[in-house]
């Protein structure tokens, strides 16, 4: 089998904060909704770049809690990017990981958790900030 694209499902509770965070913090778009009649829950893909999310208010569709992790580059300028719009409910750290790379993670308002990571490259990220919890 060879996969050509995975894209997780994650569920959330409230339309209006998904807005708040997925489009207008993380800057992902929305490339399509579906509900089945007004007043029901919505079913949505958002995208930023290639990275494809579906979104689900269905009960069963996912569980509360769930993680991804992303490996990719410009970790760094993203998170400033982020950090720079003062999103009163997020303020990720940037750390360099035991698995050697760099990383921050991100809690939607659903309790999920998006992990961005790239691998640590002493020359490239040498000047960095980084979150250290000592």
């Amino acid at each position: 089998m060879k996969a050509e694209q995975i894209i997780p499902v994650l569920r959330i509770f409230d339309y209006q904060k998904t807005i708040e965070f997925y489009i207008d913090w993380l800057g992902f778009e929305i490339m399509w909704e579906h509900r089945f009649e007004d007043h029901t829950p919505v079913y949505m893909e958002v995208k930023k770049g290639n990275i494809i999310f579906h979104l689900s208010e269905h009960h069963g569709d996912s569980t509360p809690g769930s993680s991804v992790f992303i490996l990719g580059e410009g970790v760094a300028d993203y998170h400033q990017q982020l950090i720079d719009k003062n999103y009163k409910y997020n303020r990720p750290g940037l750390e360099k990981t035991f698995y050697d790379a760099i990383s921050f993670t991100v809690h939607d308002p659903f309790g999920n958790k998006v992990i961005f990571n790239e691998k640590f490259d002493t020359v490239k990220h040498q000047d960095l900030k980084l979150y250290s919890p000592e």
